[in-house]
């Protein structure tokens, strides 16, 4: 994240997905529980070293270490967050003070820490374990939104290899000594790696999608995604059709098995040397090639996945749907796990990466027009001639009625709280358009707006 990015996240307020914590010399007991409400809800972003009003506080240059290794045992500790995930928080420098932050995901999982569910809306973080319906409707979001979630009940342990589960089960144990898993039994292990789940809507439980198509036999993968496919296509003289192809109705584990096989008949291993030994190019470039064409795709969709060798390149086509809409930042977009627990295989077996992929396109130096983009909602314009302000409508919004941020969004059609509806909040009550209901509790979840006497001048100057 760039120094002026996060200076405009600390101006914008915190929300639904953006919290700060002050982390001067430790980190706060409280970190893990917002960072498993940003795991449960939308994602957000974590910022350590500063106030709750967006102050910089920073962090102990003696602290840094020290809490960068307690973040990364912690969040591998499935004691603190179950199930376990893994992030790295990035140092940024502002203002001359060090601060961490830390870009959480939505997760296709339900997570606990310490035993307990947690949920994020835009006054913090609440203990949800004991509500039964809230912990329902989260379930379900999470089984819609992540198709790999999907339960099938009716799907046996012996439908399922258990030679490939063994195989991921040696697998992990040659990668790392201590992994639970080499020790689990089958059951344990898809439980463990939340290939096995439970319906909270339903009370039904069982194999997951996921688990489904991972170990499958290929009549159960077949049963569950009729028109699971992964093409490999040799395109080189037949270009209108193919000179080779390999037709993948399979499960994933034996599916990456074939496209690597299918690879490695038709490119070329150039020879290359690490030091005094010889390396394949071709393994390390195609492991994650082919990793990511089946991790990140969209099951549902009846489009196959294609891996394509032509004369001069590779290329992959994949299916997908997004998690999410709004604004995409280019100086820190960071793509949205589209299968977690498919992925989480791939990388205990060393297949796949906890990586992130920027792609950059160098277009010639030529000069462009373009229409003039339309402003972000909170930001003044001069072409707005004849409509009223946002100034003017969060006023009205606020016409006889008191208000909190998440209503005013809705009132004002955004659809969650944005960084530049802070900032006109916090200018308007700068100005004294508006006031706090609980101006002794700025904080509170409970605080809502109302109008002031000069508010409502303002918004009905004939008065």
């Amino acid at each position: 994240m760039s120094p002026e990015h996060l200076l405009e996240l600390l101006r914008g307020g915190e929300g639904l997905t953006v919290e700060f914590k002050r982390a001067r010399e430790a980190l706060n007991r409280d970190i893990y529980e917002t960072i498993c409400a940003f795991l449960n809800q939308r994602g957000g972003t974590l910022v350590l070293g500063a106030a709750d009003d967006g102050r910089v506080i920073g962090i102990a240059p003696e602290a840094l270490a020290q809490m960068r290794k307690d973040l990364a045992n912690t969040l591998h500790n499935p004691q603190k967050i179950n199930p376990p995930m893994p992030l790295v928080p990035e140092q940024v420098e502002l203002d001359g003070q060090a601060l961490l932050v830390l870009s959480v995901p939505e997760s296709s999982q339900v997570h606990s820490c310490n035993g307990r569910i947690f949920s994020r809306n835009e006054d913090g973080d609440f203990d949800i374990s004991g509500h039964g319906q809230l912990l329902a409707e989260l379930y379900l979001r999470k089984q819609v939104g992540y198709s790999e979630n999907r339960i099938f009940p009716y799907i046996r342990l012996d439908d399922l290899r258990g030679d490939l589960i063994e195989r991921v089960r040696h697998n992990v144990r040659l990668q790392r000594s201590g992994n639970p898993w080499a020790e689990l039994d089958d059951l344990e292990l898809l439980k463990s790696a939340r290939l096995y789940q439970r319906d909270y809507q339903t009370g039904n439980e069982g194999i997951s999608m996921a688990g489904a198509l991972l170990f499958g036999r290929d009549e159960v993968v077949l049963g569950v995604v009729p028109h699971h496919r992964t093409d490999a296509i040799l395109r080189v003289h037949d270009l209108d059709r193919y000179d080779d192809r390999d037709d993948i109705r399979t499960n994933l584990l034996e599916s990456y098995d074939r496209l690597m096989a299918f690879v490695n008949k038709h490119i070329a291993d150039p020879f290359y040397l690490e030091g005094n030994r010889r390396v394949s190019l071709r393994e390390r470039i195609f492991r994650e090639v082919v990793a990511n064409l089946l991790i990140h795709r969209e099951y549902l969709n009846p489009f196959p996945a294609k891996l394509i060798i032509q004369y001069d390149r590779v290329s992959t086509e994949n299916s997908n749907n997004p998690h999410g809409l709004g604004l995409l930042r280019p100086d820190d977009f960071a793509p949205s796990p589209k299968n977690p627990a498919i992925a989480r295989v791939f990388r205990e077996m060393q297949w796949a990466e906890e990586s992130i992929f920027r792609v950059t396109v160098m277009l010639p130096p030529v000069r462009l027009t373009v229409e003039s983009p339309r402003p972000e909602w909170g930001a003044e314009s001069q072409a707005e001639s004849g409509a009223e302000s946002q100034q003017q409508r969060l006023l009205a919004a606020l016409a006889g009625t008191a208000l909190g941020k998440a209503e005013l969004a809705r009132r004002l059609g955004l659809p969650t709280v944005s960084g530049a509806l802070n900032r006109l909040v916090r200018r308007l009550l700068d100005g004294g358009l508006i006031e706090y209901t609980l101006p002794d509790k700025p904080n509170s979840r409970l605080q809502r707006y109302r109008l002031t006497d000069a508010g409502r001048a303002h918004l009905n100057p004939q008065d």
